[in-house]
């Protein structure tokens, strides 16, 4: 038998820093990405206020092709860089356009033709043709107006 004993090699201090250093850099590094992953959608949604205001900025007029073929008493809805607006032919000739956007709760509004005003299906808010004001229900303030120049082929509609 032999009286010599093998004892294990102390462990590398190197080695252990660098597990040790592993370790600390993928909890860094999931920590980073677990913020990433809470932080992007909530700067989106901070964000998208400024990017809509900014794109609505952007457009000044749109021209609608063939609309100035809108029969008399008919609307045509469309959109004015982000939101929808409605061009209206009056059974007097004259032309209006105005922004489709309930101003209560934010519904699309739509032209009534039977009763000649804008209605809201949500909450039954009531608008003139003519001029967007509310003539009935909750809306607190009137519909956006555009100005409209009818053209040969076309209507243009833009900021008033």
């Amino acid at each position: 038998m032999s009286d010599h004993v093998t004892t294990p090699a102390p462990l590398d201090m190197d080695e252990e820093m660098s597990r040790r250093g592993f370790i600390r850099i993928a909890t860094y590094g999931v920590s980073l990405a677990y913020l990433g992953a809470m932080g992007y959608p909530i700067y989106r949604y901070l964000n998208a206020p400024v990017e809509t205001a900014t794109a609505a900025a952007a457009v000044t007029n749109v021209t609608l092709d063939k609309a100035d073929a809108l029969a008399k008493g008919s609307a045509l809805i469309f959109r004015f860089g982000v939101r929808p607006a409605m061009l209206i032919h009056h059974t007097d000739d004259t032309w209006s356009a105005l922004d489709a956007v309930c101003t209560h709760m934010g519904c699309t509004v739509n032209f009534d033709t039977a009763q000649n005003k804008i209605v809201c299906g949500c909450h039954g808010g009531e608008f003139d043709p003519k001029t967007g004001e509310n003539i009935g229900g909750p809306p607190p303030r009137p519909l956006g107006t555009f100005k409209v120049e009818v053209r040969s082929g076309s209507v243009l509609v833009s900021r008033a």
